[in-house]
């Protein structure tokens, strides 16, 4: 499959929403949440101003003109947050355009433009039972915690 890496233009924020909401894990068998769940506040701290602030970065795949994925960072408390020098990763592909190594590529590259920006680590959370534990091992994370459902996992960026 033929695709480009590239950073978000502003025009296309408002893209993260969609792209929120396909990262939520959704177990085998089990229905998932209504479209308007994107609106709780443990979401929207994922999206909400994205670019007004200077640790804000996303990149996108893109085939056929269209977006299919998204990667970005920003520093906020959410799951992943581990403290305030950090940035916290999200990301997601529509369904069709996983398995292509679409996110590993997306992934390799946010972790290179965050080294290059000078950020020590980043960090993400991912429900243990999710498919992309695996990738996020194969691109350098590490688990640090974890509770019951949940890892929270450090790639060191030196």
């Amino acid at each position: 499959m033929q695709y480009i890496i590239r950073k978000i233009k502003e025009t296309e924020y408002d893209v993260l929403n969609d792209f929120i909401y396909e990262a939520i894990f959704i177990p085998k068998g089990v229905e998932p949440p209504p479209k308007s769940i994107i609106q709780n506040e443990d979401l929207q701290v994922y999206v909400r101003d994205f670019g007004k602030f200077p640790d804000d970065h996303c990149l996108v795949a893109e085939t056929d003109g269209k977006i299919v994925g998204a990667v970005w960072t920003r520093i906020m408390n959410d799951y992943g947050h581990v403290d305030d020098a950090t940035p916290s990763f999200a990301i997601s592909l529509y369904k069709e355009y996983r398995s292509f190594g679409i996110g590993t590529a997306m992934m390799k590259q946010m972790l290179e433009l965050l080294k290059q920006n000078g950020y020590k680590q980043a960090s993400l959370a991912v429900q243990k039972a999710n498919y992309a534990v695996k990738m996020y091992l194969n691109v350098g994370f590490e688990v640090v915690d974890e509770n019951d459902e949940e890892y929270i996992m450090i790639c060191r960026l030196n």
